[in-house]
């Protein structure tokens, strides 16, 4: 710079000295600072934490045996690697069942089942594996869709069943089971599908109708592809699928699905049930009895042919079964949903005030829609279904006056 006096340069060189030195002291710091959190990362101290927990219920010597570092399970079937136990040390200790994570013996009969090595952590457990920090691993970080299925985000999702977020992973392997241990919300959810008869409008594993759209895959969408709109509180694909389940016509005005009045706890296990329902690439080993198919089972298989090739047949085709029964034929609704057809001669005349002939060839409200849409009837399908419905009545008023004798 250009000073005019002696004394200006003076001050001038005395600041720039001032100003260097500061720079250089809070250099000194940040340089400080990163190689001290280079050299103790969060898992050592996890891991001295550990050492003192077994020193203090083992003992000096045992403690010693604890293996220090970075620790790694690598499964080479799945390209999986897992650093979890890098702070999950005490995993396979017996005698730490009661202590408290990270600290905390893994339960024994799981891991006899699903061994380390076999399937590693985050194949259960979500999260990621290759991660050394605890936010990072546990995957609550931005862009990572697999947060760790735990307490934690179970909470954040307010899901009563503090294990059920975990049973999603466990439903990859044992999708087609009819029932699997352990998993008490999926079984649950599993157990719905079949008594609402879901796959009366919805193709699930390769079976069912098509009225609804095609779950199979239902847990692959992403959440671009759902509306939040109508949906309160926290946007996400567990809570839509919640309040879907608990109130369709809610999120979505011009679907056709019923209310079935589910629980709370009912729709929150089907939603978790149909998020678990993804493609996945395991080796034939992971799979349990290599059940690759949703059989149905032979109770199942023998009430469809009997509906398709019964005098029922007719509505079972149709699809009018997806919501009602003609028990007089020998037709019984996937969901029970709507009134049972053998009595719609009497039931449309005094609902509607209408002939059941009248009604079917000009319907309104809800059957207007479902036939104009979803089950398109032609006039002379309409005409067929106003003679087996006939003919379904005089039956049942048959059965009535044989039980009444």
């Amino acid at each position: 710079m250009n000073h005019k006096t002696m004394k200006q340069k003076l001050e001038f060189a005395a600041k720039d000295k001032l100003y260097v030195s500061i720079a250089g002291v809070l250099f000194l710091i940040v340089t400080g600072y990163i190689s001290y959190d280079y050299l103790t990362p969060e898992w050592k101290e996890y891991q001295s934490e550990f050492s003192d927990v077994v020193a203090e219920k083992f003992g000096e010597e045992r403690a010693a045996t604890i293996p220090a570092g970075l620790q790694q399970i690598y499964v080479k079937d799945l390209n999986l690697s897992d650093r979890c136990i890098t702070c999950h040390q005490a995993v396979e200790w017996k005698g730490l069942e009661n202590g408290h994570n990270p600290y905390k013996t893994h339960p024994a009969a799981i891991l006899k089942s699903h061994p380390l090595e076999k399937f590693g952590c985050t194949t259960c457990h979500s999260g990621q594996g290759y991660a050394t920090d605890m936010n990072s691993a546990h995957g609550f970080s931005e862009h990572w869709e697999d947060p760790l299925l735990g307490k934690e985000l179970s909470e954040f999702y307010v899901v009563s069943n503090k294990s059920a977020m975990m049973q999603v992973n466990c439903n990859k392997c044992h999708r087609f089971d009819k029932e699997t241990k352990g998993m008490d919300v999926i079984n649950r959810a599993k157990q719905l599908v079949n008594e609402k008869g879901c796959r009366a409008c919805h193709v699930v594993n390769g079976r069912g109708g098509t009225v609804g759209p095609d779950l199979t895959f239902e847990g692959e969408k992403s959440p671009e592809q759902f509306s939040f709109e109508r949906v309160k509180g926290f946007a996400s694909m567990f809570t839509w699928h919640t309040a879907h389940f608990k109130n369709p016509k809610e999120l979505v005005g011009e679907t056709i699905m019923p209310n079935f009045g589910f629980t709370s706890n009912d729709a929150q296990a089907l939603a978790l049930l149909v998020m678990s329902w993804k493609k996945t690439k395991l080796p034939v080993e992971y799979i349990p009895s290599n059940n690759f198919k949703d059989v149905p089972t032979t109770e199942e298989m023998e009430k469809e042919e009997r509906m398709k090739n019964g005098p029922g047949a007719f509505f079972v085709q149709k699809r009018c079964f997806v919501c009602h029964s003609v028990s007089s034929l020998g037709v019984e609704a996937a969901a029970q949903i709507g009134p049972d057809l053998a009595m719609a001669v009497e039931d449309v005349q005094s609902r509607f005030g209408r002939t059941l002939d009248d009604f079917l060839m000009k319907p309104t409200g809800t059957m207007e829609v479902v036939l104009s849409t979803m089950l398109p009837l032609t006039k002379e399908e309409r005409l067929e279904a106003i003679d087996k419905l006939r003919n379904a009545y005089e039956l049942k008023k048959k059965e009535k006056l044989a039980v009444k004798k």
